[in-house]
C-alpha cells in the first residue's frame, strides 16, 4: 500500500506560513475564531456586519476585539449596509471585513459588484448554510459556490477561497487580505457551517512571521494623481480619501481619472484591465493540495468539510485495496483548470462529493471534457458525506 503524502499546488502557497520554521502557541480554536484571528493578523481594522447563523461567532469576535484596539466595529441594520460600509471604509484607507451566510451573501450582491468595478479591496465571509432562503439556518451546506462567483452581475473577476481546516481558516484569512489588497479587488471567503463551528489544535505563526502586503499607495503629490491609471503592474494606486488626494467613484464604466465613459476605446480596455490583472498572477491564487495522487486510479476532488471525509476515505480504501487519491480544492475561483487536468490526466475514474447538486462537479466535467469517467456525489440533507458513504460509491466505480 502506498503511503499517504500531501503536497500543495500553486506559487506562494506556504507564505502565509512562518517565515523562521517558529510557531506560536497552540492553541484550541474554533474555525470562526480562527478566520477571525486571520483577519486581524492581516491587518483588519474595520467590521461591519449583522449578525446571522453560523457566521455570528465572528460577528461577536470582531465587536471586541477591534475596540480594544482602537479600531471601529458597527452592528449595521443590515447586510446591504454592511458591505456598503465596507466599500466606504476601504477607500478610506482600512483593511475592511464583513461575515454573513447565505440570506445575506444575497442582500450583498450588488454592492459586490459596485467594489469590483470601482477595484475596492476588502474581504467578505459567507459561512455557507442550507438554502435557498432560510433554509437550513444551522446545517451544514456547499451551495453557495456558483454564487461566489456569479452572484453579482456583469462580467467581473472573482477570487474565492474555501478552507476544509481550522488551521487553513487562518491561513486563507491573512491570503484573503494579501490578495484583495495585491489586486484592488474583492475577495470572498467561502466556509461552511462544519469548519466554521469545528474546533482544533492550531499552532499560529509566530507574530511578525506573516507576510502582510498592504495597497500600493500614489508615489506623487496630490495634484498630478490620476486614480485609475496603471503602471505595468494593470493595478492603480489607491489614496486614501481623506488624505488631499481628490477623485471621482463610480459605478459606472470609468476613464482613467475616475469619470463615466461610453468610448469603446476606453470601455474595452477598462474591461480587460480588470480580468488581467487577475489572470495575470493565476499561479499565486489558484492553491490546491494533493494527496496519494501518484499512484491513483480513482480521484476524488473535493473542498471544505468534504475534503475531510475524502481524506479518511483515501486512506481507509487504501486499507482495502482501492487506490484512492484526492485533490483538495483551497481556491475555487478562479478554478483551477490545471491542477483539476493534472488529476483527471490517466485515471480510470473520478468522484466529486459535495454538499449540493453538483456545482462544482460541472465545472471538472467541463475541464475533463469527456476524457475521464467524472461521476457527482451529492447530499442535502443538512449533514455531512461520511468517509464509508464515498467508499460505498466507490464500489459503482470499481
Amino acid at each position: 500500500m502506498a503511503a499517504e503524502s500531501s503536497k500543495t499546488a500553486g506559487k506562494g502557497a506556504g507564505k502565509t506560513a512562518s517565515r523562521s520554521g517558529r510557531k506560536g502557541q497552540a492553541r484550541l480554536l474554533q474555525g470562526n475564531e480562527a478566520a477571525s484571528l486571520g483577519a486581524l493578523a492581516a491587518g483588519c481594522n474595520f467590521f461591519a456586519g449583522y449578525p446571522i447563523t453560523p457566521a455570528s461567532e465572528i460577528t461577536e469576535f470582531m465587536s471586541r476585539e477591534l475596540p480594544a484596539r482602537g479600531d471601529p466595529f458597527i452592528q449595521m441594520e443590515d447586510e446591504i449596509a454592511s458591505i456598503g460600509a465596507c466599500v466606504g471604509a476601504s477607500l478610506a484607507g482600512r483593511k475592511a471585513m464583513t461575515a454573513t451566510s447565505g440570506p445575506g451573501f444575497s442582500l450583498m450582491q450588488e454592492n459586490l459588484g459596485y467594489a469590483c468595478i470601482a477595484e475596492t479591496p476588502l474581504v467578505v465571509v459567507n459561512v455557507m448554510r442550507g438554502g435557498p432562503s432560510t433554509g437550513l439556518p444551522t446545517n451544514v451546506a456547499q451551495g453557495d459556490v456558483q454564487q461566489a462567483r456569479w452572484g453579482t452581475h456583469g462580467d467581473h473577476p472573482a477570487i474565492v477561497f474555501c478552507p476544509s481546516s481550522v488551521s487553513e481558516c487562518f491561513e486563507l484569512m491573512v491570503r484573503a487580505f494579501n490578495m484583495a489588497e495585491r489586486f484592488r479587488n474583492p475577495v470572498i471567503f467561502l466556509a461552511d457551517e462544519m469548519v466554521a463551528h469545528l474546533r482544533e489544535k492550531v499552532a499560529l505563526p509566530a507574530e511578525g512571521d506573516l507576510e502582510v502586503i498592504d495597497r500600493r499607495r500614489p508615489t506623487v503629490p496630490p495634484d498630478w494623481y490620476v486614480p485609475y491609471k496603471t503602471d505595468g503592474s494593470l493595478i492603480p494606486r489607491l489614496a486614501d480619501l481623506g488624505e488631499g488626494y481628490r477623485y471621482h467613484v463610480t459605478g459606472l464604466v470609468h476613464d482613467e481619472r475616475g469619470f463615466p465613459t461610453r468610448r469603446a476605446d476606453e470601455v474595452e480596455p477598462f474591461y480587460a484591465r480588470l480580468f488581467d490583472k487577475v489572470s495575470r498572477h493565476f499561479d499565486e491564487l489558484m492553491l490546491t493540495k494533493e494527496y496519494s495522487l501518484d499512484d491513483a486510479e480513482i480521484v476524488l476532488i473535493a473542498y471544505g468539510c468534504t475534503a475531510r471525509s475524502c481524506r479518511a476515505a483515501v486512506r481507509l480504501g487504501r486499507e482495502r485495496g482501492l487506490k484512492l487519491g484526492l485533490l483538495q480544492l483551497l481556491t475555487l475561483w478562479p478554478f483551477p483548470r490545471q491542477a483539476v487536468e493534472r488529476a483527471l490526466a490517466g485515471r480510470r475514474a473520478a468522484l466529486v462529493p459535495e454538499l449540493n447538486m453538483g456545482q462544482i462537479s460541472r465545472e471538472v466535467k467541463r475541464v475533463n471534457d469527456g476524457r475521464t469517467q467524472v461521476i457527482r456525489h451529492s447530499k442535502m440533507d443538512g449533514t455531512m458525506i461520511t468517509p464509508e458513504e464515498i467508499l460505498g460509491r466507490m464500489r459503482e466505480v470499481a
